[in-house]
């Protein structure tokens, strides 16, 4: 069980690098979705991964249960995750609202951020 939910973190996390990594707005934030899932089911997974087992503890025997802890954390980071979804979806809007494209650029122009070579400071 643990096999296939460490496979799954690994390929979340590798789908969300590989978006975050574009230089369009829309898959930068579905790969920083796919990152926070994959956060998600890396906790929940801490939490030792148990299948038919009672919910309930018995006060008879020492029974394994699930961690309800890292459960919770799961719970608030999903609620954290979406409220900075939507801040981030409502930014990638706005942005393109203004420049009608939503591609993300560093500067202005294409040598915006590089340094300037000594000499040269009057052409810019």
């Amino acid at each position: 069980m643990e096999m296939i939910v460490a496979s799954a973190v690994g390929v979340l996390t590798a789908g969300g690098v590989y978006l975050v990594l574009r230089l369009r707005a829309f898959p930068v934030i579905l790969g920083l979705a796919m990152l926070s899932y994959a956060v998600n089911v890396f906790l929940f997974a801490a939490g030792k991964l148990t299948t038919n087992m009672p919910p309930i503890l018995s006060k008879y025997g020492e029974a394994t249960y699930t961690d309800p802890l890292p459960q919770a954390l799961v719970l608030t980071a999903i609620v954290i995750s979406f409220g900075m979804t939507a801040v981030l979806v409502m930014v990638a809007l706005a942005s393109f609202l203004e420049s009608d494209s939503d591609r993300i650029n560093l500067g202005r122009s294409e040598n915006a951020g590089l340094p300037v070579e000594p000499g040269q400071e009057d052409a810019q």
